[in-house]
């Protein structure tokens, strides 16, 4: 069983502050991750309009950047679990901070379109690295809660997105997004480089000294291929994340991309629609740290469950209250709280669910389903916006996707986990 305190890495047993110097590094990563990805939809009216395209067009750029981000969490993800978390990292980071500051340059959709995909890579690329140090170097008791606050830095970062794009773009164009969203992961790089290390657990379990973490399915090859995910007792579990995380991220994406064009269409003012995503964000920050409290006293599967089916209502009602900036505001909040909250919480089973030989692996091949998810929604809701002027039918297909999430966390929970498992303890 070993000591209260034999699932630590050594390195982070010489005290709590260190151990939240690392984590809140960590989660300055995913913050900047959530800011990047998000810039384009915040800049996408002000880029259609000075280039006089059609907003509708811009689904196939948001996709791109998402297929990026899949291409990026796969094999960083492998890269990190074969090389070491902390490289993987400051390389991503560096990445995605120089194709943005690069962004601004573009003058047509094509161009866009490359930066955008290489800029995908990197953000995509540095979350498996940012939640698996963060997960290793959290106590086993708190480790999804840790992940889970962690991943809550995507919604964070997609609202100060949306505050410093409704406070700059109109002011100083499109591009100055960009250029708050390039300089700043350029300045965390060479700290993360300085004060995050290599989890010990890691580095031990890869020069071979010791066995796979308490809690290991089956035999892990010593160079982690993404196969190794399907095997062991572990296909079920793999599986129906992979749906859930396609699934839940296809809901996301397809909303928080159109989400500022539908506002504005609906006659909501630019500043007030951007600040709609805002108030998703939000709402869904708060509710993940409200649900990963919640979640050990009841089996998983199922609270995540039922804050999906209630997110899914909400979701439904957003299209109803859309000409009304602050109904559409007040709801908006209340379905990213429930159906963003369940998502940060379905995020971070992955790093609760494989043991350290695979945690990179999982999460990067977890994180790839959902862009892929990622990619269909807002190609979806560019066709849907073209189809239909009408919002609730938008916000309806969304609110059955949101459904279907249900559906898949709750199969998890009961093929995978026995109660308390995986979300047990979740104290932040």
């Amino acid at each position: 069983m070993g000591t209260p305190h034999s699932d630590l890495d050594p390195i982070t047993r010489g005290g709590r502050g260190f151990r939240a110097r690392v984590i809140a590094l960590c989660v300055a990563v995913v913050v900047l991750d959530g800011f990047d990805t998000q810039e384009i939809s915040f800049a996408a009216p002000a880029i259609a309009r000075a280039w006089h395209v059609s907003p509708a067009g811009f689904g196939v750029i948001f996709g791109i950047g998402l297929f990026g981000g899949l291409v990026g969490a796969v094999v960083s993800g492998a890269v990190s679990d074969r090389f070491g978390r902390k490289p993987a990292l400051v390389v991503t980071v560096v990445l995605f901070g120089v194709v943005t500051l690069l962004t601004p340059l573009a003058r047509d959709t094509a161009t866009l379109g490359v930066l955008r995909f290489v800029t995908g890579l990197g953000v995509g690329g540095a979350l498996p690295g940012a939640i698996a140090i963060a997960a290793e170097h959290s106590p086993q008791r708190s480790r999804a809660a840790m992940a889970t606050l962690t991943v809550c830095g995507i919604p964070l970062g997609s609202v100060l997105g949306s505050v410093v794009a409704a406070q700059l773009i109109p002011r100083f164009g499109w591009g100055s997004i960009f250029i708050v969203g390039g300089v700043l992961p350029l300045l965390l790089a060479p700290v993360l480089l300085l004060f995050v290390p290599e989890p010990t657990r890691f580095s031990t379990l890869r020069a071979g000294r010791s066995g796979a973490a308490r809690g290991d399915a089956g035999p892990v090859p010593a160079r982690v291929p993404v196969w190794a995910l399907f095997t062991g007792g572990r296909l079920a579990g793999t599986m129906l994340l992979s749906a859930a995380l396609f699934l839940t991220l296809l809901m996301a994406f397809f909303l928080v991309n159109w989400l500022p064009t539908v506002a504005t269409r609906a006659g909501i003012g630019a500043s007030a629609a951007i600040l709609t995503v805002g108030a998703w964000n939000t709402g869904g920050i708060l509710g993940g740290l409200a649900l990963v409290r919640l979640a050990p006293r009841y089996r998983p599967g199922r609270a995540i469950a039922l804050a999906y089916v209630l997110g899914a209502f909400s979701v439904a009602a957003v299209g109803q209250v859309a000409r009304s900036g602050g109904w559409l505001l007040l709801t908006t909040f209340l379905a990213g709280f429930l159906a963003i909250g369940a998502q940060m919480c379905t995020v971070s089973l992955l790093a609760t669910h494989y043991d350290t030989a695979l945690r990179a692996t999982g999460v990067g091949w977890g994180m790839g389903c959902g862009r892929v998810g990622g990619i269909v929604g807002p190609t979806l809701g560019g066709w849907l916006i073209g189809a239909t002027h009408s919002t609730g039918p938008i916000f309806a297909v969304a609110g059955v996707v949101c459904l279907s999430c249900a559906l898949v966390v709750w199969l998890f929970g009961r093929l995978t986990q026995a109660p308390g498992d995986q979300l047990a303890g979740g104290s932040l």
